[in-house]
């Protein structure tokens, strides 16, 4: 099949098996059923919002530039790259168990859960070795579970296997790949992928996220600006927590003045966009107030950096966004901007929302003054 990267289209790998995960009902992610309560309500991690982002691409404007790949389940040696075999060994465990368990506050495994995530490792690997076998430039995995959070021997905020941080592993054991810059703009900080490159200097891995701290034992790291990597891996782990409401101009800003520079100073060989909704307006789960125009803009500002830095090779892995039709919007509108798509195709429903550019621009010069005091990769950013 030919691969609609050579014009202008995005490959999307994606398997139905992954909408088989189910989590809980009850108050908001903790499963609680208070028993005063006449309507309960979905886990925020559930299949209505891939559903919705599966269709938007089948059916919305932007369906002529998709071109659809099967996923497929990753085997256990191939999570072994990444997670250790007595975490591996724990969720197999529980899976057999066939009972429903809370591995990490908020995250609960069922009959199926396992599945959907072998599923989702096995998709984002087979997004990124299309990439690496030249079938296609731009490539996205829409993946659930999420896998962002989990670090090598933890589950953590709805996640079991760390997706991009397979296929980032995957890249690094090819010919074609040294060196891989990972950009995560979920509203959560990507804990797991930074813990789990925090002493390589192969792996730039920079964060975009409301400064939400550390949330208990399963997520200790706070995503603070300080927390630059150790050992040889010290100055390439990049933390930009940003204030709630930062919005669209802020992200921009964040993009421009610290994101790109970061990445062409590293010059990776391949880049990953960890993406999450969640940082839209109104999400559940998130406050930073992004809009359709803000996530096109991050688009087309990362197919620049893919073009510029890596042959223009560009893998998309899905992660959070709980607005269950909002945030398939905002997918949308991010595949727009990758695809160099020069006017919306859909309005925004939500079109507006206020932003703290000015809080936001100053926390970001705050962050660069930071890096350029103490960490010499980044200097001059």
């Amino acid at each position: 099949m030919l691969s609609s990267s050579a014009f202008g289209g995005v490959d999307v790998f994606w398997h139905e098996g992954m909408l088989r995960h189910d989590a809980v009902e009850g108050v908001f992610d903790t499963g609680l059923d208070p028993g005063f309560l006449d309507v309960l309500e979905k886990h925020p991690e559930n299949s209505d919002r891939i559903r919705n982002m599966v269709s938007i691409l089948q059916r919305g404007p932007i369906s002529p530039h998709v071109n659809w790949f099967p996923g497929r389940p990753a085997i256990v040696s191939e999570l072994l790259t990444f997670h250790s075999s007595e975490y591996v060994n724990k969720l197999m465990e529980a899976d057999k168990s066939g009972e429903r368990r809370e591995i990490a506050a908020g995250t609960f495994m069922r009959p199926g859960s396992w599945e959907a995530a072998l599923l989702a490792a096995g998709t984002a690997l087979s997004a990124m070795q299309h990439i690496l076998d030249s079938y296609g430039k731009i490539a996205y995995a829409l993946v659930r579970p999420p896998g962002h959070h989990s670090q090598p021997s933890q589950a953590d905020g709805y996640c079991f296997l760390n997706n991009a941080a397979l296929a980032v592993k995957l890249a690094l054991n090819s010919d074609s790949c040294s060196r891989v810059a990972v950009i995560d703009i979920d509203v959560h900080y990507g804990n797991g992928t930074a813990q789990g490159f925090y002493s390589s200097d192969k792996v730039l891995t920079v964060s975009l996220h409301m400064n939400h701290g550390s949330w208990g034992s399963s997520h200790p790291q706070k995503g603070s600006i300080d927390e630059l990597g150790e050992g040889v891996g010290l100055g390439y782990n990049l933390n930009v927590p940003l204030p709630n409401g930062t919005g669209d101009r802020g992200y921009e800003y964040a993009m421009t003045e610290l994101v790109v520079p970061a990445v062409s100073r590293f010059g990776p060989d391949m880049v990953v966009l960890v993406v999450g909704q969640d940082s839209s307006a109104f999400d559940p789960n998130g406050r930073q107030s992004l809009t359709m125009n803000g996530f096109r803009k991050i688009g087309q500002i990362m197919r620049g950096v893919a073009e510029e830095h890596s042959h223009g090779r560009l893998l998309m892995v899905q992660e959070g966004g709980y607005h269950v039709t909002y945030a398939a919007y905002c997918l949308h509108a991010m595949l727009e901007g990758v695809l160099k798509i020069p006017e919306p195709h859909l309005s925004d429903p939500i079109a507006y929302y206020p932003e703290e550019e000015a809080i936001a621009v100053e926390a970001v010069e705050s962050i660069k003054r930071y890096h350029s005091e103490f960490v010499p990769f980044l200097r001059g950013t």
